[in-house]
Parts: C-alpha cells; sequence; structure tokens
C-alpha cells in the first residue's frame, strides 16, 4: 500500500498536472506573452477563474477516486488495481483530463494567452491519441469484459447526465 501514500500521490500530482498545469504554462506566458485572445476584459478574468475551480475539482475528485475505488494512483507507472467506473467516472471515462484541460483554459483565459490555449488544444490531441492507442487496449486487456462494456456506453470525453449502471 506504499505505492498508494499520500506523499506518492503528491509526487505523482506535481510531476504530472503539475508539469501540465503550472510548468508549462508559465513559461509560455513569461515566454510568448505578446500574443493575446483579447483586449483586456473581465469576462475573461472571471471564465477564467471558473473554469479553474471547476478543473480543480474534477482532477482531485478524480484522484481521490483512483486512490479510494481504483487502489492506484494517476500515474501510469503505479496505475489503479481495479477499474473504476464510479462516482465521475460513471458519466465521462476522462473526467482527470478534463480538468486537467478545463485547468489550461481557465488559466489561457484568466492570462489572456493563446499561447496557454494553443498549449491546451495540443494537450488535448495527446491524450486522445494516447488513450486511443496505448490507454485504452492496455485496459481492456486489464479489465477484459468489464472495460469493453464500461467504453461501450460511456464517452470518452463528452459527459452524460445519466451515470453508467455496472451490469454486474
Amino acid at each position: 500500500m506504499a505505492n498508494n501514500s499520500f506523499f506518492n500521490h503528491l509526487k505523482n500530482i506535481i510531476l504530472l498536472p503539475g508539469t501540465v498545469t503550472v510548468l508549462i504554462p508559465y513559461l509560455l506566458y513569461v515566454y510568448l506573452n505578446p500574443f493575446e485572445i483579447t483586449d483586456e476584459h473581465m469576462l475573461l478574468l472571471i471564465a477564467g477563474i471558473l473554469f479553474v475551480c471547476c478543473g480543480v475539482l474534477l482532477l482531485f475528485r478524480s484522484i481521490f477516486l483512483f486512490s479510494s475505488k481504483g487502489k492506484g494512483t494517476l500515474a501510469p507507472w503505479n496505475p489503479t488495481r481495479k477499474l473504476v467506473i464510479s462516482g465521475l467516472y460513471s458519466h465521462v471515462r476522462n473526467p482527470m483530463i478534463l480538468g486537467v484541460l478545463c485547468i489550461l483554459i481557465g488559466e489561457a483565459l484568466y492570462f489572456n494567452s493563446i499561447s496557454i490555449l494553443v498549449w491546451a488544444m495540443v494537450f488535448f490531441i495527446i491524450n486522445s491519441i494516447y488513450f486511443e492507442f496505448i490507454e485504452e487496449p492496455k485496459l481492456e486487456r486489464k479489465f477484459g469484459d468489464a472495460y469493453l462494456d464500461y467504453k461501450e456506453n460511456v464517452s470518452r470525453w463528452i459527459p452524460s447526465l445519466k451515470p453508467y449502471q455496472n451490469k454486474n
């Protein structure tokens, strides 16, 4: 259970979503700041804050579910041992990535930064490819029919209002 410790989770959060949502946007903002979305506007600030707050909630709720239900972490080197299909995962297959994407979009709006917005799009494309060709085939092998049924009934990116009901 040491791999599922608080400090292991913290390390993985700093390494993965921390790099994606803090380090890279900071570098883009510092070095590519002249590229703005629009003239400064209060609505961008408010929308940015709302997106970041929603993203942080999605991210940390997903991490909690990975730990409590899946008995693992968000890191691919310490994945969940059990299939997580409850809570947020009963509405969408990748709420953690959606959370990170919301944070990135919120940062782009808040800082009025096209470069961070482009990074958000690149992040989404990279993850779409990764999930399609690496993550989902691995989950199919690991969890078999349970994952195939879940995958057939729950969207990868667009949350549904009706939660998935496991047949088993």
